[in-house]
């Protein structure tokens, strides 16, 4: 059995950021679904694993760690020892952060929070998660013109961060026409070694 356990998902984009980091690096992971339409999440042996009872969950031997970008930067940290996906040049490295809390922001509120509504029903407000989304993409779109990655010459935890939500935005009502750099960095981060990609849902533009 492989030493590192994956609690997760399969619909989530924050798993599926940890799933492929994991691909990516030639990582085995031991994958187990958490089944959250039953609340698996908020049962006492899972609060254990996470106190705020959200996936993912990663068992290394003997460390748990929970949220996505605190175990994308743990595994680049501690299984990438030529520093490609989390860089040791400070300037870099201070990028890269910028687009984990990028991540973690603009994109869980736009097209993360509008693929939530479409997918899961979420009582939440669509005209400003798709306004949110697209007011952030297109700051992203200029940011790419010159360039093939989020930070560097290679792909980073910053690409890893942002990909999947962005990449199923269609799937919150979010449409990716009128972002040619953006779609042109989903494909280039798609043929990337060891990439996996997330399950597509049948909601939203994607009906």
């Amino acid at each position: 059995m492989p030493a590192i356990k994956l609690y997760r998902h399969a619909l989530s984009g924050h798993c599926h950021r940890v799933e492929v980091l994991l691909s990516l690096l030639g990582l085995r992971a031991e994958v187990i679904d958490v089944d959250l339409m039953s609340g698996a999440h908020k049962q006492p042996s899972f609060l254990q694993k996470n106190a705020f009872g959200q996936v993912p969950v990663l068992e290394d031997g003997d460390i748990t760690l929970a949220d996505s970008n605190a175990i994308i930067s743990y595994l680049a940290l501690r299984y990438d020892p030529e520093r490609r996906w989390l860089p040791e040049d400070p300037l870099l490295a201070a990028e890269v952060i910028r687009f984990l809390s990028l991540a973690a922001g603009k994109i869980a509120n736009g097209p993360a929070t509008a693929r939530l509504i479409t997918l899961f029903g979420a009582q939440l407000d669509a005209d400003d998660a798709i306004s949110t989304a697209h007011a952030t993409l297109a700051v992203l779109e200029q940011h790419l013109k010159p360039r093939d990655w989020l930070v560097g010459q290679q792909a980073t935890l910053a690409d890893v961060a942002c990909y999947s939500y962005i990449a199923h935005a269609p799937e919150g009502n979010v449409s990716l026409d009128g972002y040619p750099q953006l779609r042109d960095w989903l494909a280039r981060f798609e043929q990337l070694p060891g990439f996996i990609p997330m399950q597509a849902s049948p909601v939203g533009l994607n009906v």
